[in-house]
């Protein structure tokens, strides 16, 4: 059993019951050792496979395909894309039947090492959604990411601005900025979707608003209140366009990071981007005390754990609703506890 170089590509070669096989395995001379090793294990053990070898694709080869069914089917494919940037320098040249846990488990450390591991467990999620497909589509027949334990990520409290935030953000708007940010507070709608919107959309006789496009893929109503619905129809009166808001020159925003930035910088506020109104809107609406199914139908969500990430609130609300609770329905009466303690003192004189 050998390794050997022809022009740019390493080849293994090795016997299986008597039959020389040779491969080629790709540029690098690492991989090629490692293939082998591989072929020599798989057959001591007794689970090598000839056709396996014969019909198995390398990653990259599978990554071509994917990306043309992503590209049909998801719309964070862009997303995906950025995961194999990554993927595909380690695992590229690697034929499917050759990647294994251990493989995947020494990229997930040397990525640990690079970036944070919410990063890493969202490309070995991209990995593991890839090799389902692949195992659909009749390419191999094992996944083996499955084998492999996620890091742990620190579940952070999501942020959310305060009322005082909130008003100061608001004060801080540039003219075109401002209409943007309080749709936002005022609906829990996501960036791409307020950028998308237009005023056939809107439903103003019936309070709605009505999105097509949205991340999940599935028809969205969202409910308007009177206040919004009136802000709206002053910014349709002048309207110059299918697109309810518009940049500077007049056409459909595509970004809006510089200016939400100057207006934190102005309004004091740190840590937050435009995402972080979205919490805002889902926070405010759980410390009132929308109920979380409620909640979950106005955030658009397709499972309530999305909309249970919500219910983290500030403690002083926690301690508010608490009191309010016992309160209500008074089940520790304060005139018998005062008499129970007054009668303790009388049985039992020595302990006070």
């Amino acid at each position: 059993m050998a390794i050997f170089k022809i022009k740019n590509t390493w080849y293994i070669d090795y016997y299986f019951n008597g039959k020389r096989i040779r491969e080629a395995i790709g540029p690098n001379k690492k991989l090629a050792e490692q293939a082998l090793y591989i072929r020599k294990a798989n057959i001591a053990k007794g689970k090598f496979e000839i056709q396996d070898i014969k019909h198995s694709i390398t990653f990259m080869e599978l990554a071509k395909i994917y990306i043309e069914y992503a590209k049909g089917n998801k719309k964070s494919w862009k997303r995906d894309i950025t995961s194999l940037n990554k993927l595909l320098p380690y695992f590229g040249n690697m034929r499917l039947n050759d990647i294994s846990p251990y493989k995947i488990e020494q990229y997930k450390l040397q990525r640990r090492d690079e970036v944070l591991p919410a990063t890493v467990n969202r490309e070995l999620a991209c990995m593991k959604h890839m090799f389902n497909l692949a195992i659909k589509w009749g390419k191999t027949k094992k996944n083996p990411v499955k084998e492999v334990t996620l890091f742990k990520e620190q579940n952070r409290r999501l942020k959310f601005l305060s009322e005082d935030e909130i008003h100061r953000l608001i004060a801080n708007c540039s003219p075109q900025l401002k209409p943007l940010v309080i749709t936002a507070l005022s609906t829990g709608m996501r960036r791409g979707e307020i950028f998308k919107l237009k005023w056939k959309d809107i439903d103003f006789e019936n309070n709605l608003i009505t999105l097509s496009d949205t991340k999940s893929g599935y028809l969205r109503e969202i409910k308007i209140d009177d206040d919004l619905k009136e802000y709206l129809l002053g910014l349709k009166s002048k309207a110059r366009n299918e697109y309810v808001f518009l940049n500077r020159n007049g056409e459909p925003y595509r970004d809006v990071k510089t200016a939400f930035k100057t207006a934190l910088r102005k309004a004091g506020i740190e840590g937050v981007t435009f995402h972080t109104l979205r919490h805002t809107f889902a926070a405010h609406h759980a410390m009132k005390g929308t109920p979380i199914p409620t909640l979950m139908k106005l955030m658009g969500h397709r499972t309530i754990a999305m909309t249970m990430r919500y219910s983290h609130l500030s403690p002083d609300h926690l301690q508010q609703r608490v009191n309010i609770f016992q309160r209500t329905l008074k089940i520790i009466d304060r005139q018998n506890m005062d008499k129970s303690n007054i009668d303790a003192k009388v049985l039992h004189p020595e302990k006070h």
